[in-house]
């Protein structure tokens, strides 16, 4: 399997709100393992830019906390997989992608009305924390 998967990240843990991230941890893996890995700033990009954005950097996948339809679309429009509701450490996650034991929901995990960080109000529709 080769696959550059990128995270969105802010202070070394999964960032919350993918559609407000600034930086993403792009992990390259090859045959298995982690060939490499870098953090990229992005800056602030719109729902429809960030497909583009990820796909000039390589990005077959996303690995992320919440997501919203729209950000989602512009992913699925782009081609790339997201593997939504992962929340804390970037690395662990990426070992448990590789070992198979990520844990996810369906995409498109928050619409806009989450109540706290730490988790999803009811009316986040898909969100398991």
């Amino acid at each position: 399997m080769n696959i550059t998967i990128a995270i969105p990240v802010k202070d070394s843990e999964i960032f919350e709100h993918f559609g407000k991230a600034t930086s993403f941890k792009f992990y390259k893996i090859e045959n298995g393992e982690i060939a490499g890995s870098e953090i990229i700033k992005s800056g602030e990009l719109g729902h429809d830019e960030v497909g583009l954005w990820l796909l000039t950097h390589n990005a077959n996948a996303v690995i992320c906390a919440n997501i919203g339809p729209g950000a989602h679309g512009a992913l699925t429009g782009a081609g790339i997989l997201t593997f939504a509701g992962v929340s804390g450490n970037p690395d662990e996650a990426i070992e448990k992608f590789i070992n198979g034991t990520l844990s996810t929901t369906d995409a498109s995990t928050c619409q806009g009305h989450c109540s706290s960080h730490s988790h999803c109000c009811s009316s986040c529709h898909g969100c398991h924390r």
